[in-house]
């Protein structure tokens, strides 16, 4: 049964192909979600549901896209996973629909992700892409959108502790004057305490390393945005 005195938060991630593989640099107005996952959680990391799509409207009817996917060498496992039951392949449409409902059957309106720019400008373009813009926006109107590298930003990237981690292992920028990274694969990594940790770049497994950022990063109890466009 579903507490709903408890503040439930929707973590989302997506994997996208590009629309133009000409196009220099990573633009979520260049992407096209084939791969979302998403978990309820709580501030302490709890998980009570997870879901894993497959978009087939991207993955089977734009093969040509597909195969100049990033990640393209994970397609054969995708194949694997959805032949075993363990990804579910739906319209965009319906994932939209589902993820709706997630939020209502939770009684909560906030989701997040890491990089949270990026799913969310990704996820509106696959919307009207594939709508024809008759539907702009992906998530629900009136969501509290929030994205744990703003988080991680103001709890752990500044600390002594972690930029140290990042400069004795090399997870720094390439700027002239480097900086500590923040992708998720590095905050794992300082949390944990696995240098061996290697992102999978699938939707909901990446998903389930970025709610251990989010339980870190309240477990401070420190003063921190959240709000993604704040």
């Amino acid at each position: 049964m579903i507490d709903k005195r408890k503040h439930y938060i929707v973590v989302m991630d997506t994997e996208t192909c590009p629309l133009d593989k000409d196009f220099e640099g990573v633009s979520p107005q260049n992407m096209w979600v084939y791969d979302i996952g998403w978990a309820v959680v709580d501030k302490k990391g709890n998980v009570y549901e997870t879901k894993s799509y497959i978009n087939r409207d991207i993955f089977f009817d734009e093969k040509e896209l597909m195969n100049s996917a990033y990640y393209a060498n994970k397609l054969p496992q995708y194949y694997e996973d959805i032949k075993s039951g363990k990804r579910k392949v739906a319209t965009w449409s319906t994932i939209r629909k589902d993820l709706a409902e997630t939020l209502k059957r939770y009684n909560t309106k906030t989701i997040c992700a890491h990089n949270m720019r990026f799913d969310y400008g990704s996820t509106n373009n696959t919307q009207r892409w594939l709508s024809k813009s008759k539907y702009r926006y992906f998530l629900p109107y009136g969501c509290e959108i929030w994205d744990t590298m703003k988080m991680a930003l103001d709890v752990i990237a500044k600390t002594p502790t972690y930029i140290k981690f990042c400069f004795d292992n090399g997870f720094v920028t390439k700027h002239k004057s480097p900086r500590p990274q923040v992708k998720a694969e590095v905050l794992y990594k300082y949390i944990t305490g696995n240098l061996d940790f290697v992102e999978s770049h699938t939707g909901l497994e990446d998903v389930l390393i970025e709610k251990e950022i989010l339980k870190y990063c309240f477990a401070k109890h420190k003063k921190m945005r959240k709000e993604c466009f704040s």
